[in-house]
């Protein structure tokens, strides 16, 4: 016949607990023993913790006294003069050599200060093509242009970097702006219209011609498609009313797939080289 648990009370936390045997009065549960156990662990563990702890603290004495026995040893060693032997002199030395490590400099490179290392070019010559990685690998065949592409850079990040150029008193005789694709992932479009209003305001105040340049085409999702659709008709009829150029690329590139790269986002080198041309034909022709 299978024996019975019976229901026991711990006399440790006067728990109650089921138990197959009892031997003697005092029962203690499982959970008590191994609380017993671990509070055993951790005094033997506090021990050892304070037995290294005076180890260290004689070490470091033994050490102090080294260390002076050392100072005072070298200070009484009497200094030798160089022996003169026929044309040559032997010199004791009793210190190594200090070792001189070359250091190799450490190359920074912050993506919002690339405009403060740009070329001070004369303000009737120069101009300046700033936007986001789209802006990557074009060629502007136009004397004395000034390419920044800033990758991921959303309205605010080229407001800052032209800022940074503001302070400098920079001017330019032109200056062209492309963002926008990095603003209408984050889906706030009155948003993105501010910031864009910010940027060309205050490109305004470092030169007498702003041009913007819309996006391109996506094919990356019918939503960013939409969004930068609506973004290039806003821009294009807001630009008219406010005296800044505009360069219509979305156009250009409606329909041509072979224009952007496999992520259906940034231009292929055929879409680069297209790009280049319409951003050159405005710079060339628009009158300042």
């Amino acid at each position: 016949m299978a024996s019975i648990p019976i229901a026991v009370i711990c006399t440790s936390c006067h728990m109650f607990s089921l138990a197959f045997s009892v031997s003697g009065e005092s029962f203690t549960c499982d959970k008590c023993r191994e609380v017993v156990r671990l509070t055993e662990k951790i005094l033997e563990l506090e021990s050892r913790i304070q037995s290294l702890f005076e180890d260290s603290k004689s070490v470091r004495t033994i050490e102090n006294i080294l260390d002076a026995s050392n100072v005072s040893a070298h200070s009484s060693v009497p200094v030798e003069n160089p022996m003169q032997l026929g044309n040559f002199v032997t010199v004791r030395r009793h210190s190594r050599r200090t070792k001189h490590h070359s250091t190799v400099p450490i190359k920074v490179s912050n993506r919002f200060a690339p405009l403060s290392d740009a070329p001070t070019e004369q303000p009737a010559e120069s101009a300046l093509v700033i936007g986001d990685s789209i802006v990557r690998n074009v060629n502007i065949e136009a004397p004395a242009t000034i390419v920044t592409c800033l990758p991921g850079a959303r309205a605010p990040d080229i407001k800052s970097n032209l800022n940074v150029l503001a302070k400098a008193n920079r001017k330019f005789s032109k200056i062209v702006i492309h963002v926008g694709t990095n603003d209408v992932r984050l889906r706030q479009s009155e948003i993105t219209k501010d910031n864009i209003k910010e940027v060309c305001e205050l490109a305004k105040t470092m030169s007498d011609t702003v041009i913007f340049s819309g996006p391109l085409t996506a094919y990356r999702g019918d939503e960013i498609y939409s969004r930068l659709s609506s973004l290039n008709g806003w821009l294009s009829e807001w630009c008219l009313q406010n005296n800044i150029d505009f360069i219509n690329n979305w156009k250009s590139f409606e329909g041509r797939p072979d224009l952007l790269k496999r992520d259906g986002l940034h231009p292929s080198w055929d879409g680069v080289s297209l790009l280049s041309r319409n951003l050159t034909h405005s710079l060339n022709n628009v009158k300042v």
